[in-house]
């Protein structure tokens, strides 16, 4: 009976940490097209009517519009997955992304249909934020929630690799795109990306509608209705009682949020607008970074296992703090061996250990009544805070400059060090149960009578 119970749950963890992991992989893959398009072909199709210098930045800003839809998305999605479960709001953020993505790639250029294509365009995208603002928080604690004892942080960074897969297989699709398509790119080449997330939607919604619903959930939930306790929103109950933990999960966001669009977004804008390089220069390189910084985000996760959340934190940070300069610089050159030594190092080494461990180390941080609420929210309030509009702020740092990328390098620093800051704050919650986090402190001191027995 024991080892059946153990195989039972060893499947219900493998389908959870797939669901959660191939949901993202999907929803970040569509999210990416929506950038990289943004990046080169966006400014020139859907706002004709600006300058063209003018018309990027604007691209650029269009991606970020998504951001501001983030906090909606997790306020909403936060609710329904502390009050109806992680699965069934999992499942409503999918369907909206996939259908606002389809309708991109079907979507009138400004030369069909006016100002009406920019104005689609922002609301499809901010369905895209919506989507998204949900999405992250319930794929990480839909894998955490259901990890083996002692590999929360393994299990937890497999979701993680989302975006970058999500990447690797945009960007790819992108380029296979261009390939196609040729010189008629940006009449019609551009939509194929978009229209092959549909392809990709049907697998993550089967996958995902096998998979189990949350244990942790589900024994909070039974305790409360045991106890007949009322059940407050979980928002409320979040701003009243878990401040210091939402804070700390937002500042500590810093590090990789805004960093991590400067070099996916920004940075091949940068070389195909300024530089003048090819496309496939940018695509080549971010493909690569991609690729290694997906296959070491679950060995960042592991060590997170065994030395701590914070500490795996810490030294990423410190790498993307001493490397920033030298990587940036090296982009600046125009190389392309140098462009993909950048990708890499920053995707590889940096990005990669202070995001591998955020899924355990934001579980860790918010009792189970409020875990989807918490993180959720901290997440995305640092997405509207600093990633929303970080490619676009970064091109105007480099108009300013006269091209050059110094403010870009000192604004990347700074962040980093903020984030680093809040993460000294974090507990070391790793050997608790996951039901025990949030509640001791506020748990009643036993009797003298029941302490003694």
């Amino acid at each position: 009976m024991d080892n059946e119970v153990t195989t039972a749950r060893r499947k219900s963890a493998v389908r959870s940490l797939q669901a959660g992991t191939i949901g993202a992989i999907v929803e970040w893959y569509e999210y990416t097209i929506y950038g990289l398009a943004s990046a080169l072909v966006f400014g020139s199709i859907f706002f004709t009517e600006l300058e063209p210098a003018v018309a990027q930045i604007v691209a650029l800003a269009s991606f970020g519009v998504g951001f501001l839809a983030r906090p909606l998305g997790a306020f909403v999605a936060g609710h329904l997955g502390d009050r109806i479960g992680r699965k069934s709001t999992l499942i409503l953020t999918f369907s909206v992304m996939t259908v606002s993505t389809a309708a991109i790639g079907l979507l009138p250029t400004y030369a069909q249909i006016g100002t009406a294509a920019p104005i689609l365009l922002c609301v499809l995208r901010l369905a895209q934020g919506f989507a998204v603002g949900g999405e992250w928080g319930g794929a990480a604690i839909i894998a955490v929630e259901n990890a083996p004892k002692g590999r929360r942080g393994f299990f937890g960074s497999w979701p993680q690799i989302g975006v970058s897969a999500g990447l690797l297989l945009g960007t790819a699709a992108l380029s296979f795109s261009v390939a196609i398509s040729g010189d008629a790119f940006a009449e019609w080449g551009w939509r194929v990306p978009f229209l092959l997330s549909i392809i990709l939607a049907a697998v993550g919604f089967y996958i995902r509608l096998r998979a189990t619903e949350s244990p942790a959930f589900l024994e909070e939930k039974a305790r409360m209705e045991a106890e007949a306790e009322e059940q407050k929103a979980p928002l409320k109950v979040l701003l009243a009682e878990h401040r210091k933990p939402l804070l700390i999960a937002i500042f500590a966001r810093f590090a990789e949020a805004g960093n991590y669009y400067l070099f996916t977004t920004f940075v091949l804008s940068y070389l195909a607008t300024t530089l003048g390089l090819p496309t496939e220069v940018g695509l080549t390189a971010s493909m690569i970074g991609a690729a290694v910084n997906i296959a070491m985000i679950p060995v960042y996760g592991a060590l997170s296992d065994r030395i701590g959340r914070r500490r795996v934190f810490l030294i990423g940070g410190t790498i993307m703090i001493l490397t920033t300069i030298p990587l940036l610089l090296l982009v600046q050159t125009g190389q392309l061996w140098a462009i993909i030594v950048g990708f890499v190092v920053f995707l590889g080494l940096g990005h990669a250990m202070v995001y591998a461990p955020q899924p355990a180390m934001y579980c860790e941080l918010f009792p189970t009544r409020v875990r989807y609420s918490g993180i959720s929210v901290g997440y995305q309030m640092a997405s509207i805070l600093l990633a929303s509009f970080t490619p676009a702020l970064a091109g105007a740092m480099v108009l300013w400059s006269g091209g050059s990328l110094w403010p870009v390098m000192i604004y990347a620093i700074v962040c980093t060090a903020i984030a680093m800051v809040a993460v000294r704050f974090v507990p070391d919650n790793r050997h608790l149960e996951l039901r025990e986090i949030g509640e001791t402190a506020t748990a009643p001191a036993p009797a003298p009578a029941a302490a003694a027995r």
